[in-house]
């Protein structure tokens, strides 16, 4: 395989890697939050608190965060996308950097002929 097959072969793989992981999460979110749920509520442990709401929100906290970096974050912010923006960067610190030498063999010249 070519080198740019080979990186989209492994992006694309990664990218399934991660999707699958985000609906594993999102699986053993809800079987566990229907866990604490029953553990709470039917099983009467701790009945007086409502402790189970506190993990479900922390958990659910989490598993958004994880959903936003895969499906938001992951989608647009990739490798490719740094390197674009590497290069971008580069190319205009070269420009800059020809514009001052430019003006610095400008500032000589004209200084040398006086």
């Amino acid at each position: 395989m070519e080198k740019p097959q080979q990186e989209l072969y492994e992006y694309a793989r990664k990218r399934v890697k991660q999707k699958k992981r985000v609906y594993l999460h999102f699986i053993l979110f809800f079987v566990g939050s229907v866990f604490l749920f029953i553990i709470n509520r039917w099983l009467k442990v701790y009945e007086e608190y409502d402790w189970y709401l506190w993990v479900i929100t922390a958990w659910a906290f989490v598993f958004i965060l994880h959903f936003i970096k895969i499906f938001v974050i992951e989608s647009f912010i990739n490798k490719t996308w740094e390197r674009e923006q590497i290069e971008k960067l580069v190319a205009r610190q070269e420009r800059r950097i020809d514009q001052l030498q430019q003006k610095l063999e400008k500032d000589n010249n004209t200084t040398t002929s006086l």
